[in-house]
């Protein structure tokens, strides 16, 4: 990498262009367009994720930097009215195909990633997330009398925790409507809270050759048609197959099913596991359902450092546009640290880039800063203190 180039330039060196560029014709984005393009508006937007930046932020930095802009790539700062019509014009499935395409490349590259169990088959873990937005201003995404929501459905690899599948619904749609629409790999497993438990779908994931764990519910009525041996000690109260006693629950899923209580020796709290999976030892049963939680932390991790919160645009498009950006900045790091072979958390790099994007300097020593430079000056005493 040029050491002249700034650091957000060394970053967008990692984006596909030319597949951006064919995915911009095939949808016909720049037609018509005079100024801040497809591609540009990427790059404003991804520097706004990085630096927490408002519409009258990114014109004000982008003005006072305007000597840099050569190698960012936008020839001509734009103006907030410019941007706020851009994000309402572009069609937000252009950034939706590069999400993807990042996705499937850091997917790619994170595929070795070892899993906190001895697993060759990849994991998946299933949640949604509700963005609360200002009802007078979003009228087109009503969820409650008094306000309105979009949801971020994500099925996230625990490899990586890369996200592999994103919905972005409106915030009426229920959890467990996603199954209908995700794409089943056989083989797979997904890993889901009880919010999901319907038997039907369920049963669809199981004929497509595909596993999954999750949480039976209190009233669940099912019988034990048979009980493996288990050491208590280890935790496993019982590993039983069973089948299901009411008629609804009996014809959407006419096969057995896989129950695994388990005592959790840190909360002591009992946890009643279900699966199709009869191979795997229920100590496994649980360290899956425990890694779950990436998804959560996933969830948590893109509302406090990245922009999905406060949205530059109230249109359903401008919206969902952010939303996407914000999605493939995030990716986008992650390979930059795959790529440089960084050990530093994702975390660390976005905070470093936040507040040193106009530094020229080498991406791989400003993103991971080893002892000696920590000793040499207070700038690098200064990134360290975001290592937390």
């Amino acid at each position: 990498m040029n050491v002249g180039k700034t650091l957000f330039a060394q970053v967008m060196e990692f984006v596909p262009w030319k597949t951006f560029g064919r995915i911009i014709e095939r949808h016909r984005g720049d037609a018509g367009v005079r100024t801040l393009g497809c591609a540009d508006l990427f790059r404003v937007m991804a520097f706004a994720q990085l630096t927490w930046q408002s519409l009258r932020d990114i014109e004000v930095c982008l003005t006072a930097n305007r000597g840099k802009l050569f190698h960012m790539g936008p020839k001509h700062v734009p103006a907030r009215s410019t941007l706020s019509d851009a994000l309402n014009q572009r069609d937000w499935r252009i950034y939706h195909a590069l999400a993807m395409r990042l996705i499937s490349r850091a997917r790619a590259l994170y595929a070795k990633e070892r899993l906190d169990i001895d697993l060759d088959a990849t994991v998946y873990a299933l949640d949604a997330t509700t963005i609360d937005l200002c009802l007078s201003l979003f009228e087109w995404a009503p969820f409650r009398s008094t306000k309105a929501a979009v949801k971020m459905h994500t099925l996230l690899d625990l490899r990586g925790a890369i996200p592999a599948f994103i919905h972005i619904s409106e915030g009426k749609m229920h959890d467990v409507n996603v199954l209908d629409i995700l794409p089943i790999e056989a083989g797979a497993f997904y890993v889901m809270d009880r919010g999901y438990l319907d038997f039907q779908r369920l049963y669809g994931l199981h004929q497509a050759g595909a596993f999954f764990v999750t949480r039976a519910k209190r009233n669940m009525s099912a019988r034990r048609v048979y009980s493996a041996p288990t050491e208590r000690s280890s935790g496993v109260i019982c590993d039983q197959s069973i089948a299901f006693n009411g008629f609804y629950a009996a014809r959407h899923y006419p096969e057995h099913l896989r129950r695994v209580r388990f005592k959790d020796p840190e909360t002591g709290k009992t946890l009643v596991f279900l699966t199709n999976n009869t191979a795997l030892p229920p100590l496994s049963i649980a360290a899956l359902y425990k890694n779950r939680w990436q998804v959560e932390l996933f969830f948590k991790w893109i509302k406090q450092h990245l922009r999905i919160k406060k949205f530059l645009g109230t249109s359903e498009n401008a919206v969902k546009t952010q939303i996407w950006c914000a999605v493939a900045t995030y990716v986008l790091i992650a390979i930059v640290k795959k790529e440089l072979h960084l050990d530093a958390s994702l975390y660390t790099c976005l905070q470093i880039l936040s507040v040193s994007v106009f530094e020229k300097t080498q991406i791989s020593c400003a993103l991971q800063p080893n002892e000696l430079q920590i000793e040499q000056g207070n700038d690098a005493k200064q990134l360290i203190l975001f290592d937390f």
